[in-house]
């Protein structure tokens, strides 16, 4: 029963240690714009502050920029791989507002998936806008921002080429849309979502890795692999442990059983044996003299 409960506790130990990526393309905004935000501590205008997401998102990169609407609208901004124009605006309007970039690296298939036969010749990259107002609020407005001049521009230099590389737009909608290429690594678009640069093809290239590394999607698969080997071998371990720590426990017990036996039986052995004397078929002992003689308590005599 012991055994079964510790095993219990060490199973569900294990489950809650297995990492959770059961999230789809919206709880991974929601989850970059908490790790991007983490990064604005006291932050100034204009300064890009790269955020840190957790270990078992590796691969994918987030930063942040604070700006003001007016700033933003009247002279435009170079944002990593975006090229914000003159003339970019925002909806509903903010006072200030922070834009937060997304690089997915080799999670781009996984929460972005292509229909038909297209593959990724670039790293999924996104930006949102979010309402500046407050950093340590939960779930901030999301904001809705529009090119009402020249587009915006998004640059991917680590692209790998290949035969009709195609500009590919996933909307805040859940849309899907193509368009070409300008000069076979850049984009052009209207407004914030998130963009890549794929091929339709039976045979197209690996997809490029992420800018600053991180291993590739094998690398990635492996790393996942192993850690559910060192979670079962914990379990394993841990079992081991306790079926070793209720042997020694019986054992222990039984030692001290057997010591108490004996201890009784030096005890017995340390008294005043009695001679035997035979009784019809049975031996009893007898006692060959008496310490206190008898004697007639009345000597009358009748």
């Amino acid at each position: 029963m012991l055994l079964a409960y510790f095993c219990t506790i060490l199973l569900f130990q294990a489950v809650n240690a297995q990492p959770r990526l059961e999230l789809d393309a919206k709880g991974l905004d929601s989850l970059l714009q908490d790790y991007s935000f983490r990064a604005l501590v006291r932050p100034k205008t204009g300064i890009i502050y790269d955020g840190n997401v957790p270990s078992n998102l590796t691969g994918i990169h987030t930063a942040a920029l604070r700006l003001r609407s007016g700033s933003l609208r009247r002279k435009g901004v170079a944002f990593k791989e975006f090229n914000f124009p003159v003339g970019v605006v925002e909806q509903p309007y903010v006072e200030r507002l922070v834009l937060v970039y997304h690089n997915l690296g080799n999670w781009s298939q996984l929460y972005y998936p292509l229909p038909g036969t297209y593959t990724f010749l670039a790293p999924v990259l996104g930006l949102l806008a979010y309402d500046a107002f407050n950093l340590t609020a939960k779930n901030p407005p999301e904001l809705t921002i529009r090119a009402s001049g020249n587009p915006i521009s998004v640059t991917f230099p680590s692209a790998r080429p290949g035969p009709s590389g195609m500009c590919v737009h996933f909307g805040l909608d859940g849309s899907v849309n193509f368009e070409k290429v300008v000069n076979g690594t850049t984009c052009f678009t209207t407004d914030a979502g998130h963009y890549s640069i794929v091929v339709e093809s039976a045979a197209a290239p690996a997809p490029a890795p992420a800018p600053g590394g991180g291993a590739a999607r094998s690398a990635g698969g492996k790393g996942k692999g192993r850690r559910v080997w060192i979670i079962v071998a914990s379990v394993v371990g841990g079992v081991a442990l306790v079926i070793l720590l209720v042997v020694l426990f019986a054992y222990l017990r039984r030692c001290r059983r057997r010591k108490k036996i004996r201890r009784m039986e030096r005890a017995a052995e340390v008294g005043v044996p009695l001679p035997m004397t035979a009784v019809g078929n049975t031996k009893a002992p007898v006692a060959l003299e008496t310490r206190t003689k008898p004697f007639l308590e009345n000597e009358f005599v009748p």
